[in-house]
């Protein structure tokens, strides 16, 4: 007879979270996909393509130290709810907007970005706090994979569905995912089933709390076991953890701010693919609707490199015993380095299909990043994640304000030549990866 193990408790919050993600990541992705057949109806012109693309970002940088905040302050659960509640329902009024005004909808899409801004944070709040050293990669991994399966479902449906019904669909879907999150998730959920836990230790991450304004963090106490290997009072290196930071400690140190730059380089070449590539397809190579659905096989590749290089990641640190800052590096220099050469030989190729193979070469490789810097917070900053997250992804949202009217710009003051924007992404691929390699660390810093 076969005996079918019940999920444990974080591996339901792990899912859940990563479902989230998969909304997260297909709603961001829509619009440019649908600009191309908005834009003939509504006779957009390309700098207004550019501002209605970066007005994501413009929300998104606005919340994420707010998301990491409100995690700590008002509980996880209830912030990540909030926060697909309102990133759902911007995306499904958003057919009944853009026919009446462009600036009505720079706004909702702003309202879009603000909502997803408040995600990640969390999640990675709550994956620090409760996913083994071990199997940290992999969760990160399956998490960023996620996101790259729901931009993948989004760009093989959206094309072949008038552009309304995308807004309407994957709306509603988060929806759905809010009802079963508020009836699955409690808030003594979140611990792992086998550990001894203070009850009052849960509250500043899942119910809020009335303690100070300090940055604190919820700690796993009176047990020790290879799921956390640093008790209270104790990191991994047996240093006394620091409970109270003051806000620029988390800008004074050169290894945070190696992740910064990593995460902003990897940021820039992701937010030029992400907004631009429908568009470059069907205006430069004359791709079909049809042929657009060909921009998903880029995300496919960031799912499957991610999740196998979380498990080789892994495997580098707890088999071949190679140290944990040099398995960063190595998975950040491919994730970087790799798009900077790929996206340099994409932007000129004629062909379809070679161009399309060059552009998901480089998305596949960026999927790295998720074993590299992306996991490098929680070794730096253990009990403060959330907030070096969230830091990082404000300032690597940057890149998505500025891609929009920046890309429109330089294909027009170029006549239509897409090159200097594929150069300048090398570039910044390469700037960040020099940094990363010279100031990154995996002590913990703060």
């Amino acid at each position: 007879m076969i005996n079918f193990r019940t999920p444990s408790k974080s591996s339901r919050i792990i899912f859940l979270c990563s479902v989230a993600n998969f909304i997260n990541a297909a709603d961001r992705v829509i619009m440019p996909i649908t600009i191309v057949p908005m834009t003939d109806e509504f006779k957009w012109s390309l700098h207004w393509q550019g501002w209605i693309l970066s007005a994501f970002p413009v929300g998104y940088f606005t919340s994420q130290i707010v998301g990491a905040c409100a995690a700590r302050r008002l509980g996880g659960r209830l912030v990540l709810l909030s926060a697909v509640l309102l990133w759902s329902a911007t995306t499904v009024i958003t057919p009944a907007i853009a026919p009446h005004s462009v600036i009505a909808l720079v706004l909702c899409r702003t309202l879009l970005g603000l909502g997803e801004g408040l995600g990640l944070p969390t999640i990675f709040q709550i994956f620090a706090q409760y996913v083994p050293l071990e199997e940290r990669s992999r969760a990160i991994a399956y998490l960023v994979a996620a996101g790259s399966v729901g931009q993948t479902v989004a760009s093989l449906v959206c094309p072949h569905i008038h552009w309304e019904v995308s807004f309407y669909t994957f709306g509603i879907l988060g929806l759905v995912w809010a009802i079963f999150w508020s009836l699955l998730v409690r808030e003594n959920m979140i611990p792992f089933s086998d550990s001894i836990i203070e009850t009052n230790s849960l509250e500043p991450l899942l119910t809020g709390g009335s303690d100070d304004s300090s940055l604190r963090t919820p700690r796993f106490r009176g047990w020790k076991s290879q799921w956390n290997k640093d008790p209270v009072g104790e990191t991994e290196s047996g240093a006394a953890e620091n409970k109270n930071v003051h806000w620029s400690q988390f800008l004074c140190h050169w290894p945070l701010w190696g992740v910064y730059a990593a995460h902003f380089a990897m940021n820039w070449s992701s937010y030029i693919i992400m907004q631009w590539l429908p568009t470059y397809m069907a205006r430069s190579l004359s791709a079909s609707s049809l042929a657009i659905s060909l921009s998903a096989l880029p995300y496919i590749a960031n799912s499957l490199v991610g999740i196998a290089a979380g498990h080789a990641a892994d495997a580098l640190i707890s088999r071949r015993g190679w140290p944990v800052l040099s398995v960063r590096r190595l998975m950040t220099n491919l994730g970087l380095l790799g798009p900077a050469f790929s996206l340099l030989i994409f932007c000129s190729v004629n062909n379809l299909a070679v161009a399309v193979l060059l552009v998901s070469i480089s998305m596949g490789l960026c999927a790295c990043n998720s074993a590299g810097h992306l996991s490098n917070h929680a070794e730096i900053a253990p009990n403060h994640a959330g907030i070096t997250f969230a830091i990082s992804n404000t300032l690597a949202t940057i890149p998505g304000i500025l891609c929009g009217p920046m890309t429109a710009e330089l294909v027009t003051s170029s006549r239509g030549r897409w090159f200097p924007v594929f150069v300048l992404a090398a570039t910044v691929n390469l700037t960040g990866a020099v940094i990363y390699q010279s100031q990154s660390s995996a002590s913990q810093i703060i």
